[in-house]
């Protein structure tokens, strides 16, 4: 069995009685003594901590000094417009394969400090970060970068409607920050002053932050959220059922290479300028098509009657008992209070409304497609 990387909060997690678990080649906590349950509506209640820094997070740096030709490079890469991309702020995107499949999503930011506005910023998923440092250092041309930072800097998320108040308390520079927004701010710990990067985004629906901060100061900065009532340690099982509630895609789930973004929903996240085929990214030519032709499946939200919930792989069928679709995630939601499900369906049955069966121990049992998201976003965008 090959050797589970840790992250700098392992022992804190297993102090603080997490169940730990093998996730994209990290001994990660899944759930601690509150459970999932409980973990779930507190980050939907107050404020939930999530050590994130399996996460991938790198720079990409110009030769010349200058953002165009950053965000030139990496616009043959992925299909959002990087260029306008104004300082301090992050969009989100898609790595894609030259069939225009998805390789990974990633946040993409442009730093906002004086000096530095011409350097990337991204944080990519866990499972595939190795694999992405190939592909960018694969394509980007000889005069851009890539600087990776997994050997000196930790990931934690605080989300939820309480996050604001608590790192507004220690860090009052991020209370200005809107979603989809960063900002590079000192802070003091009690083990002394140190500089964070936070970025006001997640991946639960709900207001919150992401926070990179230097492996040496990350436990400090934990303990000094941990202080506050209001925050509670949060597992991976939680964090599963808080992203499908928010209606977001995973990567291996509702992602894969054979997926492209059209499929998955994600079209938002490609300006019109950007859809032809001749758009100039690895991909373009599938994103095109998928556009045109309307492409064969969608991802959909699905609600089970009953309280029998539907997993991952399960076969979706019509009426009739043709097989129509598969379910890519499914449990309960919490917030829901039932089970919900995603996955992909036929495009005649991606209509909200629309009645499939889902096969269940080899019994239909009848379910609905429904709009995402399942939870109602809350995300900060100013009052």
């Amino acid at each position: 069995m090959t050797d589970l990387k840790t992250t700098k909060l392992h022992a804190k997690h297993i102090a603080l009685g997490a169940k730990m678990v093998p996730f994209a080649g990290y001994d990660m906590p899944v759930q601690y003594p509150l459970g999932v349950m409980g973990e779930h509506k507190h980050t939907r209640g107050k404020a939930g901590l999530f050590d994130v820094s399996h996460m991938g997070q790198c720079f990409i740096i110009p030769q010349d000094g200058q953002f165009e030709t950053a965000a030139r490079a990496l616009e043959k890469l992925v299909p959002a417009d990087i260029q306008s991309l104004a300082p301090g702020h992050i969009r989100y995107s898609q790595f894609l394969n030259s069939q225009g499949g998805t390789l990974d999503d990633l946040m993409i930011s442009r730093l906002g400090f004086e000096g530095h506005t011409h350097k990337l910023y991204l944080v990519v998923n866990a499972g595939c970060k190795d694999a992405d440092y190939v592909h960018m250092l694969t394509h980007l041309p000889d005069d851009v970068f890539l600087d990776y930072k997994d050997d000196d800097l930790s990931l934690l998320a605080l989300q939820g409607p309480k996050a604001a108040q608590v790192l507004g308390a220690l860090c009052p520079q991020v209370l200005n920050l809107t979603f989809m927004t960063h900002t590079d701010a000192p802070i003091m710990l009690p083990s002394g002053p140190t500089f964070i990067h936070v970025s006001r985004s997640g991946y639960t629906g709900e207001d919150g932050f992401e926070i990179s901060v230097k492996h040496e100061d990350v436990l400090a900065l934990t303990e000094a959220l941990l202080a506050h009532d209001d925050v509670e340690m949060i597992g991976l099982g939680a964090r599963d059922s808080l992203r499908m509630e928010a209606g977001l895609c995973l990567y291996g789930h509702e992602l894969t290479p054979d997926v492209s973004p059209v499929e998955a929903g994600l079209i938002w996240s490609i300006p019109k300028h950007r859809r032809g085929a001749d758009a100039g990214y690895l991909g373009a030519a599938r994103v095109a098509a998928d556009l045109a032709d309307k492409s064969s499946k969608r991802l959909v939200g699905i609600l089970p009657d009953g309280r029998a919930p539907a997993r991952e792989g399960t076969q979706i069928h019509d009426a009739d008992g043709n097989v129509i679709g598969e379910i890519t995630s499914g449990g309960f939601g919490p917030t829901v209070g039932g089970p919900i499900a995603m996955g992909f369906v036929a495009r005649p049955f991606a209509k909200p409304g629309s009645a499939v069966n889902l096969i269940v121990r080899g019994k239909p049992r009848p379910a609905k497609t429904v709009k995402m998201p399942f939870a109602t976003h809350n995300y900060y965008r100013g009052n």
